[in-house]
C-alpha cells in the first residue's frame, strides 16, 4: 500500500484555505476604507477649479446618496462589522459635498445648504429606534433601481452632451475597483446576497461610466464666450 506523504500538507491547505479569505476579505475590506476617504475628492477638487458643476447630473448624484444611504443603515441595523462597509460612510460625506457644489455653482446655493441640513435631519431619524428594521431592509433593496437609474442618467447626460464634462476619472475608475472589491468582501463577511448584489449592480453601472470615460477621452466641453 503506497502512502501519500503530502498528504497531511494537502488537509492543512485545505484548513488554512477559510483563514486565508478571511484575511484577503479585512485587508480588502481596510484597504478600499482607507481609500475611499479620498475617493471623491479628485471629483470635488475637479469642481472646485472649474467652478462649473458642468455635465454633472443632481439626479443621478441624489440617486447614488440614497443607496449609499441605504448601505450604511442596513449595515448599522444588521451589525456587520465597519471593514465590510466604511467607506459607505466616507463616500457619503463627499457624495453631499458633490450635491451641494452642484447647487451652488448653479446659482443656488440657499437650495444646497438647506438640501444638506434636510439630509441630516433624515439621516438622524433613519438611525434612531423609532425606524422600523423593515423600512432598512426596503431601502437597501430599492438601492438596485436607485444606483442603475442614477448611472443612467449620468450616462445619457454625457451621450447627449458628447463629452464628460466635470466628471473625475480618478473618481470613477476608483469607484469600479472598490465595488468589484466589495463583491467578495461582502459574500465572505457579512454573508448576506443582497448586498454582494447590491456590489454587482453597482460595479457594471460603474463600468459603464469608465467606459465612457475612456470613450469621451478626448472630448472636451465647448468654450464658452462672453457675449459682446
Amino acid at each position: 500500500m503506497q502512502l501519500d506523504m503530502d498528504y497531511p500538507y494537502k488537509t492543512s491547505e485545505i484548513q488554512n484555505l477559510p483563514c486565508l479569505k478571511v484575511v484577503i476579505s479585512k485587508g480588502l475590506g481596510i484597504g478600499i476604507i482607507l481609500g475611499s476617504v479620498l475617493v471623491k475628492m479628485p471629483q470635488i477638487l475637479k469642481l472646485v477649479g472649474a467652478s462649473s458643476a458642468e455635465g454633472l447630473s443632481l439626479q443621478s448624484v441624489l440617486l447614488e446618496l440614497v443607496a449609499i444611504t441605504g448601505t450604511m443603515a442596513y449595515s448599522i441595523v444588521n451589525r456587520f462589522p465597519f471593514s465590510a462597509w466604511g467607506e459607505a460612510l466616507f463616500l457619503m460625506l463627499q457624495t453631499l459635498a458633490i450635491g451641494f457644489l452642484i447647487l451652488h455653482y448653479n446659482q443656488k446655493t440657499s437650495r444646497g445648504v438647506l438640501f444638506v441640513l434636510v439630509y441630516g435631519v433624515l439621516l438622524f431619524v433613519l438611525l434612531s429606534p423609532v425606524t422600523p428594521p423593515v423600512l432598512i431592509t426596503t431601502l437597501q433593496a430599492s438601492n438596485m433601481p436607485a444606483i442603475v437609474i442614477g448611472r443612467l442618467i449620468q450616462a445619457v447626460t454625457n451621450y447627449q452632451n458628447g463629452h464628460t464634462g466635470q466628471l473625475s476619472a480618478i473618481s470613477a475608475f476608483l469607484l469600479f475597483a472598490g465595488s468589484l472589491a466589495r463583491i467578495f468582501t461582502s459574500l465572505q463577511e457579512t454573508g448576506d446576497a443582497l448586498m454582494a448584489l447590491t456590489y454587482v449592480i453597482s460595479s457594471t453601472c460603474n463600468g459603464i461610466l469608465v467606459l465612457q470615460l475612456l470613450y469621451y477621452w478626448n472630448s472636451r466641453p465647448p468654450t464658452k464666450t462672453k457675449a459682446d
